[in-house]
Order: C-alpha cells, then sequence, then structure tokens
C-alpha cells in the first residue's frame, strides 16, 4: 500500500485530505506541525508527503530542504495558501517536487500525487501477473484470460499485495496491516469478507482457482 503523509495544521483540511485519500486506498498519516511532520517523515517510509508551508515551529519551507538535505527521497507535494510566484519558486528550490494552491479540488489534488506516484515508480514494474490474471498498477485495469474485471480500490490493494505475494502464505493480520493500515484482531472478518468478493470476482468464471485458503493460516494466490 502507497503511505501518505499529511503535514497540515488546519484540522478540517487535514481530515477532509485524510478521508479522501484513504477512501482511494492510500494508508495515510496525518501530522498538525513541522516537528511532528518531521519526525514522521524519517521515522517511515512515506511516498508522497503533502506538506503546508505555514506551519507552527519549524515551517514547511525549512522542513523540505531539511528532508532533502537528508537524503529522503518522498515526492512533496506543497499545498498551500500562498500563491505568489516567488513563493512557488521558492518551494521548488526548496526541494518540492509539486505545488497547489488553496483552495483547491479534491480531485485535481488527487491527480497529481498519482502523477507523483507514477514518477517515483519509473523504474519499477507498472504491471504484475499471475497466471492469466494481469493487472495495471497505472491504469488500475484487471484483466483474466483478456476479460476486464472491475474492482473497488479496496479490492486492488488487495489482490496487488496477493501478487506482490505470490506463492507465499499471507495471513489476515500481515493484511490488516498492509491494506487496511490496521493492526488489530477483530478487523479478520471484515478482511474475510472481501477476500470473498474478491475471489467471487477474480475465480469464480473461472475453472484455475487462483486464490485459495490455508486453513487457520491465511490466503495465498498462486499460478
Amino acid at each position: 500500500m502507497m503511505r501518505i503523509l499529511i503535514i497540515e495544521d488546519e484540522g478540517k483540511i487535514a481530515a477532509f485530505l485524510k478521508r479522501g485519500l484513504k477512501e482511494e486506498g492510500y494508508a495515510v498519516d496525518v501530522a498538525a506541525d513541522g516537528e511532528q511532520g518531521y519526525f514522521l517523515a524519517s521515522t517511515q517510509d512515506c511516498d508522497v508527503i503533502i506538506l503546508d508551508l505555514m506551519l507552527p515551529g519549524l515551517d514547511g519551507l525549512n522542513l523540505c530542504r531539511k528532508l532533502r538535505a537528508e537524503g529522503n527521497e518522498a515526492r512533496i507535494l506543497v499545498l498551500t495558501a500562498r500563491d505568489k510566484v516567488r513563493d512557488k519558486v521558492q518551494g521548488l528550490n526548496a526541494g518540492a517536487d509539486d505545488y497547489l494552491t488553496k483552495p483547491f479540488a479534491f480531485e485535481e489534488l488527487l491527480a497529481r500525487v498519482r502523477a507523483l506516484l507514477r514518477k517515483r515508480e519509473a523504474g519499477s514494474p507498472t504491471k504484475l501477473q499471475v497466471a492469466d490474471l494481469t493487472m495495471d498498477l497505472l491504469t488500475h485495469k484487471v484483466l483474466r484470460a483478456g476479460r476486464e474485471i472491475e474492482l473497488t480500490a479496496r479490492e486492488f490493494a488487495l489482490l496487488e499485495y496477493l501478487i506482490r505475494n505470490v506463492g507465499t502464505v499471507v495471513t489476515r493480520t500481515m493484511i490488516a496491516e498492509h491494506v487496511w493500515d490496521v493492526n488489530f484482531d477483530t478487523f479478520t472478518n471484515v478482511i474475510d469478507v472481501y477476500m470473498s468478493y474478491l475471489r467471487n470476482k477474480i475465480d469464480r468464471a473461472f475453472p484455475d482457482k487462483l486464490i485459495r485458503t490455508v486453513r487457520g493460516r491465511g490466503y495465498v494466490i498462486k499460478g
């Protein structure tokens, strides 16, 4: 699961972004000031950082410079009310990859996040395959024997995790941590329900079943 860090001191904006990005299948963390943002960015692997410039404590520009000086390679999207050309130049020169001003449309922010992720994964495979099942990580298109299969964002993330661990049994706890970004046992029933949805779409209409239950352990996908 791609992980996004939001560093934003306006609580309503942060909550809005977190909810929208989680609905798109991303793991999302939030920091309300520069120091907390620096700690989270330095101690976990973030794919994209959405960064406000006017933060209490350590401001966004200096935070960006600090992360780049330390070799942090996360893609940084500045999201700020500062809309002057000189502000944009300062943000990009500080090491940001993109710059978006408030107010903003979530659809545009999401498109920019996806573009940053594509750049980050430029050297990585963009398609995964098991047997006659293929999934395109950029277009989110899934095909089985040439037939397109419609998946929700959560089902897509679940299938991607299975394929990235092809041949390996993944437990419900592992799935919860990597696909839902949670780590408690009471969540396993929801995982079983979504796994049932996924199997109906991926395997039901085909003689060869790819997704299998390993009793007492979890699930595995095999070609």
